[in-house]
């Protein structure tokens, strides 16, 4: 007898009320303890077994400083080792320590070792992130963006600026007494607070809730995006190469953002947390993030730039507590020498704005990048400032200071000269002064020059061509403090250099040594040098109503009987302005012409700009409701050799009628039409005559005897248009 058994149907089955929890723990596949501290580490020798505990040992004691090593486990096959290992340390933290200092690491000529953590498999091999077969990603297409630096072909020569005021920013060519000529049409919502050039003017960025954004070519097109939450401060290395951001927002997992802004989210599981971010400006993308210091997490005023720059963007530098951490920007930001470099107590540093030739290195050598820095006073040792050259981290001269209070590390532009200024007080420290100690760094030996003053210095600024410089001082007699440095009785000194012969013999040498040129009493605070020198402005921010003095140090003529005639400066006092509301000083690169800013970010009062040539004369004056920002574009270094510039200097004349010619034309309208036809009628004469005498050539005319040589005289005459003069006091 048969039985039908009917058809099983899973649908029909009710399995909710089972009890899986034993076949659970049976089959449960738990991760493996402690995996955090465990990194695996490729490229290492494939060995036979018979040397394997010598490899491991001498592995053992390569990642021994990273930390206590539980266990490394040098697997086998074959009977060689496999060229891997893997090492568990006690903690997760040493683990990260040896994957920052041993990744990369060459262990000899023929293995490179690659360290990485274990719980890496898990992000990038089990996740699925890693294709089996390779696909080729996607390159988003080429838009063409014209040549960067294009602006400095401009056949006039002329200089460009950025106006930034209500919601509109738009940038313009300079012209004297002309109105502002855009070079592209004023944009609306370009930028939701402030923008900014790069440092040689290739590169324009403006900033917004989402990141930053550059902008570059002879349209202003956008280069990059820089996705970056919450920006607030931006800088940059001085050639241009990398990006410094800073957002008080920590860097947000990617899961955790929205699907649009996930695709293009730049950062990684390592970055999550962190702060401030270095870009690789030409590519658009972050090579290096940072935490901020414990002491600055909840900081309401930010010290800016957290990062500082070797002069040839080489190295950048960060502060930490007893340490300097400097990077090697060409090593993918590694620590130099893969260690912090440790100085206890150190309290600001500061790079060489230049290279520097010491005395010892020879001409076909690189110019050596040097770093400053100082630590205060202990029980037990006095302060010291110190300079250093790096990347072989020598001293080269160290000063010891006692009774200190504070050091200002002012380095000059050509790394030549680093002046310390130094805030000293008496035993009761209730009186305080400065003194001046500058390094001479091109002299053997590096001698210091000390200028002992009885004022305590409030602001001190080199000129940026020569070795003067200029300090606003006042006298204390009392607590250092905010009621104390107030600008009712500052005093203006001027400092220039005498030549001083020291030694005997062999030895003998000239040094130089800083003198007081004058002192001039006022309530100035700030000090503005001209870009090329000679020329300084001294005035007072934050007031509403101040004064701007501009001095010639370098004026051609006879010099004043109670200056010092072992200098070559002469000083004089060119003219004085008022400018109500004050908010900054903004020299354009070549020292020509320097403009005034009032900023509505700060001040309610005369909003707007006035542009002031070098001695003081008013060239353009305009006054702009909700006037936020003024910006000279900078210009890179010039290409002219040392023989160009003296060729220029020697023909100024010459070209100066050029400009004038030129200038006249643009401002004068019926003088224009008429230079212009007079050109045109000795270009049509010119034309005629070489025709002619090409036609008398081909003719084949027999050359009489006694033909007067004919000869040709051109006569320029120079005709007065206009002239000015002014009494200078």
């Amino acid at each position: 007898m048969s039985v039908a058994i009917p058809e099983f149907d899973e649908k029909s089955v009710d399995i909710s009320g089972l009890d899986f929890s034993d076949l659970e723990e049976k089959y449960d596949v738990k991760a493996p303890k402690m995996i955090d501290n465990c990194v695996i580490c490729d490229g290492a020798p494939i060995a036979p077994e018979a040397k394997a505990p010598v490899l491991k040992k001498v592995l053992t004691k390569l990642f021994s400083p990273c930390g206590k090593i539980e266990d490394l486990y040098l697997p086998l096959e074959n009977g060689k080792t496999k060229g891997y290992l893997i090492i568990r340390f006690s903690n997760a933290m040493e683990a990260a320590k040896a994957v920052a200092q041993l990744n990369g690491k060459k262990l000899d000529v023929k293995h490179r070792l690659l360290v990485n953590k274990l719980t890496d498999i898990d992000e990038y091999v089990l996740s699925g992130k890693i294709q089996d077969d390779f696909e080729a990603p996607e390159f988003p297409p080429f838009t063409e963006i014209g040549h960067l630096n294009s602006w400095l072909l401009d056949p006039k020569g002329r200089d460009q600026f950025l106006m930034n005021f209500d919601q509109s920013v738009g940038v313009y060519w300079y012209r004297k007494n002309l109105e502002n000529e855009p070079v592209i049409e004023p944009r609306m919502q370009w930028t939701s607070t402030y923008m900014k050039w790069s440092p040689k003017g290739k590169y324009l960025f403006s900033m917004f809730p989402q990141g930053v954004q550059s902008w570059g070519g002879p349209e202003f097109q956008r280069i990059h995006r820089h996705l970056h939450p919450g920006v607030r401060l931006i800088d940059f290395s001085p050639n241009e190469k990398y990006l410094v951001t800073l957002s008080p927002e920590p860097i947000m997992d990617p899961m955790e953002l929205r699907e649009e802004l996930r695709k293009d989210y730049p950062f990684k599981a390592e970055d999550i947390g962190k702060k401030l971010v270095i870009w690789d400006i030409s590519i658009g993308v972050p090579v290096k993030t940072f935490a901020l210091p414990p002491d600055l997490e909840n900081a309401t005023r930010m010290p800016w730039p957290l990062i500082k720059w070797s002069y040839d963007d080489k190295y950048c530098a960060r502060q930490g507590p007893d340490a300097v951490a400097i990077y090697e920007t060409e090593k993918d930001f590694q620590l130099l020498d893969k260690k912090l470099l440790k100085i206890e107590g150190v309290q600001d540093f500061e790079f060489a704005p230049a290279g520097v030739r010491l005395v010892n290195s020879k001409k076909t050598d690189p110019l050596d990048v040097i770093i400053s820095y100082w630590t205060p006073e202990t029980e037990n040792q006095s302060a010291k400032v110190s300079v250093m050259q790096i990347p072989n981290k020598a001293v080269l001269r160290t000063i010891p200071l006692v009774q200190v209070q504070d050091i200002k590390l002012n380095w000059h532009d050509s790394g030549k000269y680093l002046c310390c200024n130094v805030t000293r007080h008496t035993k009761s420290k209730k009186t305080f002064f400065s003194n001046l100690h500058i390094f001479q760094l091109f002299e053997k030996d590096i001698p210091v020059d000390k200028v002992e003053l009885q004022e305590l210095v409030l602001n001190f600024k080199w000129e940026n061509r020569s070795n003067k410089f200029v300090t606003i001082s006042k006298s204390d007699k009392g607590e250092l403090g905010a009621s104390n440095l107030g600008a009712e009785s500052n005093t203006t000194t001027f400092f220039d250099v005498e030549e001083v012969r020291v030694g005997t013999g062999k030895n003998l040498t000239t040094l130089k040594k800083w003198v007081p040129l004058t002192s001039i009493s006022n309530s100035f605070e700030d000090i503005s040098w001209a870009p090329q020198g000679r020329f300084v402005i001294l005035t007072s921010f934050g007031l509403a109503s101040t004064q701007l003095k501009f001095f010639d140090v370098e004026f051609d003529g006879d010099k004043p009987k109670d200056q010092n005639k072992k200098v070559q400066s002469n000083l004089k006092l060119l003219t004085t302005h008022n400018f109500a509301g004050l908010c900054e000083l903004q020299w354009e690169s070549s020292g020509r012409f320097v403009t005034a800013v009032s900023s509505t970010w700060k001040t309610k009062v005369n909003n707007g700009y006035t542009i002031y040539d070098c001695a003081g004369h008013v060239l353009k004056e305009e006054q702009i409701d909700a006037f936020k920002e003024f910006q000279w574009r900078p210009r890179p270094e010039s290409l002219l050799t040392s023989s160009d510039k003296k060729r220029v200097r020697k023909n100024l004349k010459e070209y100066a009628a050029q400009f004038e010619e030129s200038d006249t034309m643009d401002t004068n309208a019926a003088l224009r039409d008429l230079i212009l036809k007079r050109k045109q009628l000795l270009a049509e004469w010119t034309e005629y005559r070489s025709k002619t005498v090409a036609n008398l050539a081909s003719l084949n005319l027999p050359d009489h005897k006694g033909t007067v040589a004919e000869e040709t005289i051109e006569t320029i005459k120079e005709v007065v248009l206009e002239e000015h003069e002014e009494v200078v006091e």
